[in-house]
């Protein structure tokens, strides 16, 4: 099958690689676990991206999760065009930071406050650095393939865009910024001394593709975590109003002492929150002594965009979204195993991953493996030539919006087995 025109697309991506390292400003998006030049995207609207050379792809990147309700939702747009005629930033204090925070508070069970940033990365670095100064311990727990951002201290053995590099950690961390973090194996509840300050942990990992944990591990986590006095952090950038309008904790019935959000809370637009109960976060300044600050934390279109997201977030729009998932999934294992290849389609609510490989991956180590037999490259680039956008990296999950209609479902499941059998006839 013939590719699309991308010459506009191929002709900004050599201007960028002049200006820009690697030609973009987050490593995935560069395709270089996938082969070829990216598409650079000129708009979107609700399940669809629209390339710079007008090709149309029915999108399952959706900004990383970001984008729940799909592209250009009319409400999220009129509500960030409203903030902006009053200004774009203020560096004061807004009424839609205190309306956003009482909405996470009043969604979260346990969750008592919120402190408004700009990226996940910044607020799993901000959770850390509280948990430490909270119990004046320094060491740090996380578990391999869980990605948490791209502070130093927690890069050791992510996921994500790290792994998809082949990277262990990061050129550029010195031995001493990793020096308190141990990495344990996902799945795997660890031994902890009176020097963990914190175990941080993806609840429902979605950076090594999507694993599921065992039902009572999470359970099992927080009780080691309360024997060693140390502090459980719930990494839900990803889960947190996606898989639930209350995350995923409750899901598992296990709570957390903090939780980190992002995404679908900045209704695609940058804004992250750390949240906790009242003794833990009154340990931030001003009120504590544990430094944190952002001239753009809490900015006015972003937290406009969020309340505009979560307004139409209801229980019945995340059944309708899982269901929608758990018939995607269906199909895409019945369509690829039907073309001869060997695949896992792991579900998880409103969350699917695709491994290539004959068993369930539980792990790091398993989902390395099946990244790393040379199916998913061939297979995204089947997808995309007939007008189906996949993640750029076997280490990410899909994402489906409410845009997204059975039609749409239905397309995907029919593009997928012409792509598989495409890729099983090459082998």
């Amino acid at each position: 099958m013939a590719d699309p025109d991308h010459s506009r697309s191929n002709e900004l991506f050599e201007r960028a690689l002049r200006v820009t390292p690697g030609g973009v400003n987050s490593p995935v998006r560069a395709f270089g676990s996938v082969g070829g030049s990216p598409y650079f995207v000129a708009s979107a609207s609700g399940a669809f991206v629209t390339d710079a050379d007008g090709n149309e792809y029915l999108d399952y990147v959706q900004s990383w999760g970001a984008s729940i309700l799909g592209h250009a939702d009319p409400a999220v747009l009129d509500a960030v065009n409203r903030a902006a005629a009053k200004g774009t930033t203020y560096g004061a204090p807004t009424e839609g930071e205190v309306l956003l925070a009482e909405t996470l508070v009043e969604a979260v069970p346990g969750c008592e406050q919120v402190r408004l940033v700009s990226s996940g990365t910044e607020a799993t670095m901000t959770a850390v650095r509280l948990a430490r100064g909270a119990t004046g311990r320094s060491r740090v727990v996380k578990f391999a393939g869980c990605y948490h951002g791209h502070s130093d201290g927690l890069l050791a053995a992510g996921g994500s865009g790290v792994a998809t590099l082949g990277l262990a950690g990061s050129e550029g961390v010195p031995a001493g910024a990793v020096a308190d973090t141990i990495v344990a194996p996902y799945g795997v509840v660890p031994e902890l001394g009176d020097d963990v300050a914190c175990v941080i942990v993806e609840p429902v990992a979605a950076n090594m593709g999507l694993v599921v944990p065992e039902p009572e591990y999470l359970a099992r986590l927080r009780s080691a975590c309360d024997a060693a006095g140390t502090l459980l952090i719930f990494d839900e950038v990803i889960t947190g109003f996606r898989v639930a309008r209350s995350g995923a904790a409750p899901l598992f019935g296990v709570q957390p002492d903090l939780w980190t959000f992002g995404k679908v809370i900045g209704g695609g637009l940058p804004l992250a929150a750390l949240a906790g109960k009242v003794e833990l976060m009154e340990h931030l300044a001003p009120v504590g002594s544990v430094y944190q600050a952002g001239t753009l934390s809490g900015n006015p279109l972003a937290t406009a965009a969020g309340l505009a997201v979560l307004a139409q977030l209801d229980e019945g729009a995340y059944d309708s979204l899982a269901a929608r998932v758990a018939r995607l999934a269906q199909g895409l294992r019945e369509a690829i195993s039907s073309a001869g290849l060997e695949v896992q389609v792991p579900v998880f609510r409103t969350l699917l991953g695709i491994y290539f490989t004959d068993s369930p991956v539980e792990n790091y180590d398993g989902a390395v493996r099946a990244a790393s037999n040379g199916i998913y490259a061939p297979f995204f680039q089947a997808m995309l030539r007939r007008g189906v956008a996949l993640a750029p990296s076997a280490y990410e999950v899909g994402f489906c919006s409410l845009a997204h209609s059975e039609s749409d479902i239905d397309r995907t499941i029919e593009t997928a087995a012409a792509a598989a059998s495409e890729v099983a006839a090459a082998r």
